[in-house]
């Protein structure tokens, strides 16, 4: 018989190969998200320190209140990563999907990232 391999790790193994394409520098930070069943999160990444430069995800306490794990809170949590992206002087990212189809709500993150200032 055999056995059908899980989502979750099909999904880290696409991240795995596209990470090896892709890697933020200071320059260009990482944009990179992670979506959960209930939530979305994004972070923008420096690569050559390790270091988390910009986070925001729809458990922020602005955001929890008025949106749940929908497409309309993947696009509220896109543009809250891009007004403080921008207010710590970052404008161009590389998008690292983490996996995930492009499509639904990593698509409707990126789209209020791109409303919200930041290019890739």
């Amino acid at each position: 018989m055999i056995k059908k391999q899980s989502s979750n790790v099909a999904r880290l193994a696409r991240h795995k190969r596209v990470r090896k394409k892709i890697s933020g520098t200071s320059e260009r930070p990482r944009l990179c998200v992670f979506r959960s069943l209930k939530n979305i999160y994004a972070q923008i990444i420096d690569d050559t320190t390790g270091n988390t430069l910009v986070s925001a995800s729809s458990l922020d306490a602005d955001l929890k209140a008025t949106y749940g794990g929908n497409k309309d809170a993947a696009k509220a949590v896109g543009e809250a990563v891009a007004k403080k992206a921008i207010a710590a002087g970052i404008t161009k990212v590389v998008f690292d999907r983490g996996g995930y189809v492009y499509h639904g709500r990593v698509a409707e993150l990126a789209a209020g990232a791109r409303e919200g200032g930041l290019e890739f």
